[in-house]
């Protein structure tokens, strides 16, 4: 693929987060992953991220919507468990929260120089089931 800049692309482009066949992504590590230069994985974004994720485990059903529909494969899950968050190439966009089926979420935006324990503390309860 020829290298184009950010405003060569034509309307519908598809940028694809890898190079090559991937035939098992989830059990690869990041490091051996072949990331495309279109992939923020090769830069670290968090020097512009101005909100950030925070994960509350105590929620998470381990249903994996926030790792499918992550555009730059930033939460780290592993033998279909979410783990983390990887903040070096998370740009913020919240897309993991608005995904997240449970109530409360179990993913949460803040300001991206919050503390995530306090953060954590501040966590709206679950609603009890009458």
């Amino acid at each position: 693929m020829a290298y184009k800049g950010w405003d060569e692309f034509e309307i519908g482009a598809m940028l694809r987060s890898f190079d090559g066949a991937i035939d098992d992504i989830a059990g690869t590590p990041q490091a051996d992953r072949k990331y495309s230069e279109n992939n923020s994985y090769n830069a670290n974004v968090s020097d512009w991220r101005i909100v950030k994720p925070v994960f509350n485990k105590d929620y998470c059903i381990d249903c994996q919507f926030c790792w499918i529909y992550c555009p730059d494969v930033s939460i780290i899950a592993r033998d279909k468990k979410m783990i983390g968050i990887d903040m070096d190439h998370c740009k913020g966009c919240g897309i993991c929260v608005e995904v997240c089926p449970t109530n409360p979420k179990s993913l949460l935006m803040f300001i991206d120089y919050a503390d995530e324990e306090a953060e954590l503390a501040k966590w709206p309860a679950k609603d009890e089931e009458e």
